[in-house]
């Protein structure tokens, strides 16, 4: 089985910054991309940014210039630098990673538990 726990959520103020944090663990024998998404209650999930494991990224248009995602493979981990926090940034944000138990292996989407992100005007 494979784990993704996320950390750093929080409440902070409209032009303040956080730092969410999306570790992995368990059977997993490579990762291919990883991602940030984030749902607020009544809508659908969106992808908010994602990142390969050769570093290339993908963000959504209404982050673009204030989020920033990287990753640290050898620790199994995707981080999300958001800046200039908007408060239609406030959601739950998911982490997701595409993970492979072995060489060779079927690569399988994980989610983690979801963490609140609440920005106040």
């Amino acid at each position: 089985q494979v784990q993704l726990v996320e950390s750093g959520g929080g409440l902070v103020q409209a032009g303040g910054s956080l730092r969410l944090s999306c570790a992995g663990s368990g059977s997993i024998f490579s990762i291919n991309t990883m991602g940030w998404y984030r749902q607020v209650p009544g809508k659908q999930r969106e992808l908010v940014a994602t990142i390969t494991s050769g570093g290339s990224t993908n963000y959504a248009d209404s982050v673009k210039g204030r989020f920033t995602i990287s990753r640290d493979n050898a620790k199994n981990t995707v981080y999300l630098q958001m800046n200039s926090l908007k408060p239609e940034d406030t959601a739950v944000y998911y982490c997701n990673a595409n993970v492979a138990y072995y060489s060779g292996g079927n690569f399988r989407a994980y989610w983690g538990q979801g963490t609140q992100v609440t920005v106040s005007s």
